[in-house]
């Protein structure tokens, strides 16, 4: 596969368990199997209760605590929509949505508003996981303007591009100052992966799919010298940085976050034929890391009997098709309005739209919580396809079908 830089170094909407055509009819139902009831936790006023033993067992999520929380929708009528960030710096607060189509618009004051913030609509291919994916903004964009995008262009290829919001109206984005970082040629529409994130290292990290088809046939995700399949990082401030591969064997990344807390760093990886899985990447060592793909499909050999998986950095949690075929990762809520939230990093699923959460640690994971019930009794909330946080902290999440909820109190 050849593949151009202009600098040297998706979303599985559906995430193709065989194939792009294969993608399963976005449902919101509950999970396959029953939820077994949350153990009681230590009273939170209790400073020398000790927390629960590390454990992947899914239950529900405590009476008192899922009682006050709910999803409130907060805007609808987008296209498509991706993503949802916010822009360091930014006095007026704005939500920034991406569609998949190809444009970026804005949630200000709480309303959705008619500013068309970016369109690149005329460069950007359509398949169903091809389109503009991923949108961050420079830590330092009170001062210099300037954003990033991802997107696959009219050949379906993904490009990186800087751009910089017009000095003379803030709501624009200025065309004329494109600057290409990085191209890569997609031998597949699938699996772009898109995701666009600035680290706390302030380099900007790049998730990318293993290129497409079923079973990463061109071999990209153990191929050391490939860029797809990778979490890249570029420093985006110096001129003719190379993109650094910091971690190899994913599938298709479909959203990543940085705890703000701690910086560890949490990816939600699509599977391909049977598992969904959720990777932590710990502050301490955030590269070096080898998940797996496509030797194994998370904790499982992708095909085969035995495999050896002795150097593959295992997902602290997955979920077998039974209960979804396409994750999509979130957060770690680090929020003030939700304060029994602090430190819980939520996931779901786009085909049955089951919300979870965990909270992590070295020693594993604890309070692994199903949402659905609480949050979707009447089983209407349907293709999520990203989640997102405000310039508080405050967690959101997003349907493809065009709408924006936000975590927040009965």
């Amino acid at each position: 596969m050849r593949t151009a830089m202009l600098l040297t170094v998706v979303f599985g909407l559906a995430a193709c368990r065989r194939d792009s055509s294969s993608r399963p009819t976005p449902i919101g139902a509950a999970p396959a199997k029953p939820i077994a009831a949350a153990p009681a936790d230590p009273k939170p006023d209790d400073p020398t209760a000790a927390p629960p033993p590390p454990s992947e067992t899914l239950t529900a999520p405590p009476t008192d605590l899922a009682r006050g929380i709910k999803l409130t929708a907060v805007a609808a009528g987008f296209d498509r929509p991706v993503a949802l960030v916010v822009a360091p710096g930014d006095a007026r607060q704005r939500l920034f949505v991406v569609e998949q189509p190809g444009r970026i618009r804005v949630i200000e004051g709480g309303q959705r508003t008619p500013t068309v913030f970016f369109d690149l609509v005329k460069g950007v291919s359509s398949a169903n996981e091809q389109g503009l994916l991923g949108l961050a903004f420079h830590p330092r964009f009170a001062e210099n303007r300037k954003l990033y995008v991802d997107y696959t262009d009219l050949a379906g290829d993904t490009h990186v591009v800087e751009y910089q919001v017009s000095a003379r109206d803030p709501d624009r984005v200025d065309p004329a100052t494109a600057r290409e970082l990085l191209t890569i040629e997609q031998p597949y529409a699938n699996h772009n992966g898109g995701n666009l994130v600035f680290g706390p290292d302030g380099g900007l990290w790049i998730g990318t799919g293993d290129g497409g088809a079923g079973g990463d046939p061109r071999g990209n995700g153990q191929n050391p010298k490939a860029l797809l399949g990778k979490m890249l990082r570029l420093d985006v401030d110096t001129p003719g940085a190379q993109p650094e591969i910091a971690a190899i064997g994913l599938r298709n990344p479909w959203r990543y976050s940085f705890d703000a807390a701690t910086g560890d760093l949490y990816i939600g990886d699509v599977g391909q034929n049977a598992w969904e899985q959720v990777y932590v990447v710990p502050a301490d060592r955030r590269t070096g890391h080898n998940f797996g793909w496509n030797v194994a499909e998370g904790r499982h050999c992708f095909e085969r009997d035995t495999c050896d998986r002795a150097g593959f950095t295992a997902p602290v949690a997955d979920y077998p098709h039974a209960d979804g075929c396409s994750i999509t990762g979130g957060f770690v809520y680090r929020g003030k309005a939700l304060p029994a939230l602090d430190g819980v990093y939520f996931y779901a699923d786009y085909c049955t739209a089951i919300v979870r959460s965990f909270r992590w640690a070295k020693a594993g994971i604890r309070d692994h919580w199903d949402w659905k019930a609480a949050l979707d009794p009447d089983g209407t909330l349907a293709q999520i396809s990203s989640f997102g946080v405000d310039a508080d902290g405050e967690l959101y999440v997003l349907s493809l079908g065009g709408e924006v909820y936000r975590f927040a109190t009965r």
